[in-house]
This record gives structure tokens, sequence and C-alpha cells, in this order.
């Protein structure tokens, strides 16, 4: 049988090395001995000896439920094989986290990780419930963490002397040591008159980096 389907790049190949890797920009791979944790319902295939199993809400070993303001739940999967995460066809990006890095990602953009990392689920500082109470993951420790961003996501330094502001609904993730507070761009005779739609954004000041995508949240649809 003859056909592009077959080409090289398609073609789900035996691991060589332990731990996560790329399959495409759609997907991610990951040849599992032990344990590993990732989102509920993103394992797409798998082939070997792996169970999945949904955490409960709380603290459970080293892996906590993740409820942020999206309701995210994980799960952990053991045992030898391999596995290939996705989410709705999104784009997927592999973090190399190292000691001392700290990464804050809205849960929504988190897919899978090593079973290695530390993570805590925290109210993003400054944020009350004008800026729809951000929930965030934030990962510690040293190994390796996908993330899901759909389209391609745009990376912008953040300064002392320069802070950057962005869309509560399009940020994806930040450095976690990064001052976070809520900036209002709009006046009070511009929301009398219906408002331009950017009336609050995220104000992010320190050294570091934010993570935005390149279009705001789109509502979820109803089931």
């Amino acid at each position: 049988m003859k056909s592009d389907l077959f080409a090289s790049e398609n073609m789900a190949q035996q691991a060589t090395v332990p731990g996560m890797t790329q399959q495409n920009a759609k997907s991610i791979k990951y040849a599992v001995n032990g344990e590993m944790h990732a989102r509920q319902g993103s394992m797409i295939a798998f082939r070997g000896n792996l169970q999945f199993e949904r955490k409960s809400q709380g603290i459970g070993g080293m892996l906590k439920r993740a409820v942020t303001g999206e309701g995210l739940p994980l799960m952990a999967v053991r045992g030898q094989g391999e596995a290939w995460f996705a989410h709705e066809a999104a784009n997927c990006f592999i973090v190399d986290i190292e000691p001392g890095d700290a990464l804050t990602i809205n849960g929504r953009n988190v897919l899978c990780f090593d079973a290695s990392l530390s993570y805590e689920i925290k109210t993003v500082k400054g944020v009350g419930s004008a800026g729809g109470g951000l929930f965030n993951s934030v990962f510690t420790g040293q190994g390796k963490l996908a993330i899901i961003c759909e389209g391609n996501p745009i990376v912008i330094p953040v300064s002392a002397h320069q802070p950057v502001y962005v869309d509560t609904d399009a940020v994806v993730g930040w450095s976690a040591h990064l001052t976070t507070s809520l900036n209002r761009s709009q006046s009070f005779g511009s929301m009398v008159r219906g408002g331009s739609g950017e009336a609050v954004q995220l104000m992010l000041q320190g050294e570091g980096f934010v993570i935005v995508r390149p279009s705001e949240l789109v509502p979820q649809k109803a089931a």
C-alpha cells in the first residue's frame, strides 16, 4: 500500500530514550517506565503495559488534582510502555525545568509532565474576581513539562523597567517570580460609551518572560 500518509514523519517509531519526546507539532510521545502525569482524557494511543488512574480531589502523594479556574483534572500513568498525548490539535511544546526554575502555567495549557516535577495550584496574586479569579499551576523541580497552545505562542520578555500587560484570556504562563497585578486601561467615560473590550489586563513586573496565545480564550461549547 502506498500513500503520503506513510511518510516517515508520520510513522511512530520504537522509543530510543525514556521519558518525553515530541512526536510532531500536535502531539507528545512518552516512554513510560514507572509513572508520569497527564491531563485527563489527553491520551490518544498507547502500547505496552500501562494503567491510567484518575486522581481524586485533594493531595495524593506527589500528584494533586489540578482544580484550576477551568476545573482541569489530572491522571497518573503507570507501568511500562509508550503513550501519545494531545488535546484538540493544539500545538505542543516541551519545557525543560531545571532546579531553581519556577514556571506558572494556566491549567488549560497543561498537557503532561514528569512525576519528578512538583506543582502547586495557586491563585494569581493581585487578581481577584475582577480578573476572573485566575488559578495557575506553579511547577518547580527538575523534569519536563509539555504545554499546549492554540496557535503559535508569543514569548515576551519582561524587564524591571518595562512591565508587560496581557489579556487574562490570552495568557498561557510566565516566570513564577514575576509580580502580578490588575491594570485598568479604560476610562470611566469610555466604559459609559460602550467600552473598548480591553478594560482590564494582567500586569507583570520584574525580570523574566510571559507566554501568550495569539487569540483570546474561546468560550466552551455547551454539552
